[in-house]
């Protein structure tokens, strides 16, 4: 960090600085936030575990840690400053929730010197990495820092119900006050891993006024893009159906929880990394820490948009050089997405709302990046659901083998319906023939009805040939119908042949009307 760096940052200064009061230096500050926090978090290990209570969300704790040491502080060789936890019992129930055992923390942040980010946004935040890629220090504004610290107790219902989330997971508020700079800082979750290389980063909010990278952002190795440039070089990141559900679907949910507290202005931060280009970033994967042993739960993207929010186990260590990213397409290019909501701590507050209303003065207001939240989450929801992710259609024989499953039960239901109707009139049919019969039977002495064994095995055999499975089922009548000929013409065959013998014909009659009406 250069001079320029600290410059920006006495701008957060509560109170104007005295002539004798000397700026600290990069390496100075660095320093303080790791001696701090490890003695803020060291100290918070002797008291006793219990709830959480109301009070503890605005509690603040305060410590001076001279160069020279105290009864309470180490010695250090950088200059004398005075460190502040902000709701230090909540944030350690917090970093619990999420699996971060304290040792672990602190190993983390304080063991080797913090990496510094460059900032590709408006803003004059400035971040820092740790070592193995677990977490990110940033600096906030202080009305940021005191948003988030009334935003607490809210934030804490959501991680309850909830810790599967996108949004920001929150470990620590400090201030650092040396040299008359007050520098607050909040620890949070690394969305993107420095071991695996983003070959695109994109800031997206949906809104496209002004939504391009500058000149000067895109002469850099590896440049943030924006809403516009992304609609340029990707046609839409294509998931399955399965994970596009459950991405939507937190998406909603985080959107939701946003619109609730009044916040307005995130961004999502999304990181592609290209399977099929074999490339890797800075230290390689053997360097990160995070291959290793995960420490924190739900940290990955994958992790944040499965399961039902409930506990679960860490993951066992694998070979996957995934690293916890989303499976996506794009062409023919297999993808790897990482991605997280970030600057939630931006309310809709009298400053945004005239932002809002200057600007819609000389553009379209709906482009416009600062809006309503409820209008800002419902237009952030449409461009990440139809221009940035999209839904893999199955392929054409796939779904035709659904169709032809998902009709085949219809099909079979019907033909039950139909062959127990058909089946009741070949009941009712050997009824009437046995009728028939009968009646022959009573009027034998008279001339019987006699039908020509010839003349009936014909008939049966071009009926049986004729008629098929969907004539029965699509034309019901017309059997009954032929039947009502088939007598007419028997009866005047009966007549007109009275040669034949009386046996014969009680011989032959029964088994040709049975294959006659079969």
């Amino acid at each position: 960090m250069n001079s320029r760096t600290v410059d920006k940052m006495s701008s957060m200064a509560d109170e104007t600085r005295g002539k004798d009061h000397k700026k600290p230096t990069a390496e100075a500050l660095r320093g303080a936030i790791q001696l701090g926090i490890g003695y803020s978090v060291g100290n918070m290990t002797s008291k006793p575990d219990r709830d959480v209570l109301m009070q503890d969300f605005y509690v603040v704790e305060s410590v001076f840690l001279p160069s020279e040491g105290s009864n309470l502080t180490p010695a250090h060789h950088y200059p004398d400053f005075r460190f502040k936890n902000y709701a230090p019992l909540a944030f350690r129930y917090f970093r619990e929730l999420f699996g971060i055992k304290p040792d672990d923390y602190l190993y983390s942040i304080c063991k080797e010197p913090l990496i510094e980010l460059s900032n590709p946004g408006a803003s004059s935040s400035w971040f820092y990495l740790t070592s193995d890629d677990e977490f990110i220090i940033k600096t906030v504004q202080p009305k940021e820092a005191e948003f988030l610290q009334k935003l607490l107790p809210g934030y804490y219902m959501n991680l309850n119900q909830n810790p599967r989330t996108l949004l920001p997971k929150f470990y620590g508020l400090y201030c650092i006050q040396c040299g008359g700079v007050n520098i607050r800082l909040v620890v949070m979750n690394n969305v993107l891993p420095r071991s695996l290389k983003m070959h695109y980063k994109y800031d997206l909010k949906g809104s496209t006024y002004k939504r391009r990278a500058s000149r000067k952002e895109r002469a850099k190795p590896s440049p943030t893009f924006k809403d516009l440039d992304f609609q340029e070089m990707h046609e839409g990141l294509y998931f399955d159906a399965d994970t596009y559900s459950a991405l939507m679907k937190t998406l909603q949910r985080d959107c939701r929880v946003l619109e609730s507290f009044k916040i307005m202005d995130y961004s999502l931060l999304l990181g592609i990394h290209v399977l099929d280009r074999k490339l890797r970033g800075r230290g390689g994967i053997g360097d990160s820490k995070r291959q290793g042993g995960q420490k924190v739960l739900y940290s990955t993207a994958r992790e944040s948009i499965q399961g039902d929010g409930k506990a679960a186990e860490p993951l066992p260590d694998t070979d996957d050089d995934t690293l916890g990213g989303i499976p996506a397409k794009h062409k023919d290019e297999k993808l790897l997405i990482f991605l997280g909501i970030i600057d939630i701590l931006q309310s809709y507050r009298f400053i945004k709302k005239v932002e809002h209303s200057w600007k819609a003065l000389v553009h379209d207001g709906d482009t416009v990046s600062v809006h309503r939240p409820n209008f800002y989450a419902d237009r952030f929801l449409k461009f990440m659901g139809t221009t940035v992710f999209k839904k893999i259609h199955p392929l054409r024989g796939a779904s035709s083998r659904r169709k032809k499953n998902s009709i085949q039960p219809c099909r079979s239901a019907s033909q039950e319906v139909l062959s127990t109707v058909k089946e009741e009139s070949k009941d009712e049919r050997r009824a009437q023939s046995l009728e028939n019969l009968d009646d022959k039977e009573a009027h034998s002495s008279q001339k019987p009805d006699v039908i020509p064994s010839s003349s009936r095995q014909i008939s049966a055999a071009t009926m049986s040939s004729d008629s098929s499975l969907d004539d029965v089922k699509t034309e019901p009548q017309t059997d009954s119908e032929y039947r009502d000929d088939r007598r007419t013409s028997s009866s005047t065959l009966a007549l007109e042949d009275s040669t034949l013998s009386a046996s014969h014909s009680l011989a032959s009659t029964p088994e040709s009307g049975l294959d006659v009406y079969l």
